[in-house]
């Protein structure tokens, strides 16, 4: 039977006790993590949030009542102990924080039993996921993953801290707002009092950031919940955390600079990590033509190369109308794969029709001097020559290539660099490598809608000298857009605004919107321009990305209290769930089954 804890008063957590504190009497409370029955001495370890701590019942100290409760402890049961530190009688446990100490128990109350658990409450667990997503509350005991959410708290207020220090002031904007479809699909909310109309959850406080600028406050941030329904993966949840923030009287550098000292600032403090400043730069056209990826991953090589001139005119048709269509071919060099076995290309080449290729080409420098490919065939010996040369191709290596569209190429170039160095194992897993990727397409082309779309979102202000090509050649605008890139992941992104009237209006006209369109939508944000705007730009970071990264985690549900999994459920509380009828008809909504749709 549960018992209280009246007069008992916790005066230290598990690790916070030391040799410093050996002969005092101190009250420790946490869950039994393991129970050792020695027959007159009990052996306890004791879990809080810090660590593990051991104790000892003896007869001698806590009588034969409390030993006899003592040997009733099972794994999960919440106690309270009143003991003695002692240094430890046996043997120092070197992998503890404590393990040169012990309790020595006076005293034990049992403040809550526990059933089994389903899965053992331990570091490293090999329960699968699913079942450890289902009892969470559990899951979340465990040590490890306890130290990543204790370390994003301590990032988020290490971001704060900074912040606050650089003059930003912390303001909430609204979880209920109106939807403005542009860009991923919105969660909608209806409202009982207007019926027939929905709020919709942020996908970013974008707009609202922009009008605290409009407003007078100079600089902004915001830890801000965020909400998208869209497909999941990895690394994307449907409600996530953004650190967001905007800047008045700001350029790009600007931004640019004061972000990076806080990436500084939140490494070092959060995980000892030196970040030297400035953090690398490299303009998005360099990215994909070397990379093949907007957030290229830069801690390996294996860089494309654009072989388009040199197969020129070459028999191989595959090549040849790849450029009559005004696309390209680019290659990778795999160092040492030559002798691959025809299996593994044979995957490699289904992994890259993943991405939008009809096949994969490929040709291994044998480390006898000779070729062996699947183009050989049709083309000359001093072409083959040319093209490896081309490819800095040595005896031993496997050279991949790609022709088709630009935009195909560099999908499955980029996604193709990263498999081959993973299974090579040439990416080192302790670099951290940051880097900004820059003046972002202002726009691009949307084959089913027929029409220009947003790369970032319609107040992404074009770079000052392609302004004019907004009427003549919009697609090949840049933006004064920048994102932040962390070893192949995008840990946020930002960009400059428009705050012209003339710029907006043609920006809207590019994205086909009618002025009518453009004030239905955004008719709030257009009119707090006519009253004074500055000039202004932000930036927003994905907050589960960078402690996922930062603590080396496979998925950000590592990161994440309480997740949802692949198709937007939560396994712990089954939400999304039905609701009762009453409250449909109270929102004026009707459910509608796919039977009586169909009918």
């Amino acid at each position: 039977m549960a018992e209280s804890m009246k007069g008992l008063k916790r005066t230290h957590r598990c690790t916070e006790l030391s040799a410093a504190n050996v002969g005092e009497v101190v009250t420790v409370m946490g869950w039994v993590q393991k129970q050792r029955n020695k027959g007159g001495i009990v052996f306890v370890d004791l879990r809080d949030r810090t660590g593990l701590l051991q104790i000892i019942f003896e007869e001698s100290d806590i009588k034969a009542e409390g030993l006899e409760k003592a040997a009733k402890l099972r794994s999960e049961f919440v106690i309270a102990v009143v003991g003695r530190v002692e240094k430890r009688s046996g043997a120092v446990n070197e992998n503890l924080k404590t393990g040169d100490i012990e309790i020595r128990a006076t005293e034990l109350r049992i403040l809550s039993e526990a059933e089994t658990p389903p899965f053992p409450i331990e570091a490293d667990s090999k329960t699968k996921e699913e079942l450890r997503l289902k009892y969470r509350y559990l899951d979340l005991r465990r040590p490890d993953l306890q130290g990543k959410m204790i370390l994003r708290s301590k990032i988020a207020a290490k971001i704060r801290s900074f912040l606050t220090d650089e003059g930003f002031l912390e303001i909430e904007t609204p979880i209920l707002q109106k939807s403005t479809p542009e860009g991923a699909r919105d969660y909608l909310v209806p409202s009982r009092v207007h019926p027939g109309s929905f709020y919709a959850l942020p996908q970013s406080p974008q707009l609202f950031k922009q009008l605290l600028m409009c407003s007078g406050y100079d600089r902004y941030f915001q830890i801000a919940k965020c909400f998208r329904d869209e497909d999941l993966r990895a690394d994307r949840q449907p409600e996530f955390t953004q650190v967001d923030m905007e800047l008045s009287f700001v350029d790009v550098d600007d931004v640019i600079e004061v972000n990076e000292r806080l990436i500084q600032y939140v490494c070092k403090e959060a995980i000892g990590l030196e970040v030297s400043l400035p953090i690398p730069r490299i303009t998005w056209q360099e990215a994909m033509d070397r990379f093949g990826s907007d957030k290229p991953d830069t801690r390996f090589g294996m860089e494309l190369q654009n072989v388009s001139d040199v197969v020129a005119g070459c028999g191989f048709g595959v090549f040849t109308s790849a450029l009559e269509n005004g696309g390209s071919v680019r290659g990778i060099n795999a160092k040492g794969q030559a002798e691959m076995p025809r299996k593994k290309i044979d995957a490699l080449v289904e992994f890259a029709k993943g991405y939008g290729a009809k096949g994969l080409a490929y040709l291994a420098v044998l480390p006898d001097g000779s070729y062996k490919s699947s183009f050989a065939k049709f083309m000359t010996e001093d072409q083959l020559k040319a093209l490896v040369e081309a490819m800095q191709g040595e005896p031993g290596d496997l050279l991949l290539f790609a022709a088709d569209k630009n935009k195909i190429v560099y999908n499955v170039l980029g996604a193709l660099r990263i498999e081959v160095a993973s299974q090579m194992g040439i990416i080192d897993e302790d670099k951290f490598n940051f880097l900004w990727v820059t003046e972002f397409p202002l726009l691009e082309w949307d084959e089913e809608e027929e029409r220009y779309t947003a790369m970032h979102h319609p107040f992404t202000m074009p770079m000052d000298e392609d302004l004019e090509l907004l009427d003549t050649d919009p697609g090949k605008v840049r933006a004064k857009a920048y994102d932040i890139v962390l070893n192949g992941t995008e840990l946020g992104g930002g960009s400059v605004r428009i705050f012209q009237s003339d710029v907006q209006e043609k920006m809207f006209e590019c994205l086909g919107f009618s002025k009518e369109d453009a004030y239905n939508r955004f008719g709030f944000l257009l009119n707090a321009f006519k009253y004074g705007v500055p000039p202004h730009a932000g930036l927003a970071y994905g907050l589960d990305r960078l402690v996922m990264l930062l603590v080396k985690a496979d998925s950000i549900r590592e990161v994440i209290a309480f997740p949802k999994v692949k198709d937007a459920s939560c396994l712990m509380t089954n939400a999304p769930d039905i609701v009762d009828d009453k409250q449909l008809e109270e929102l004026f909504i009707q459910v509608v089954n796919e039977q009586e749709k169909a009918e």
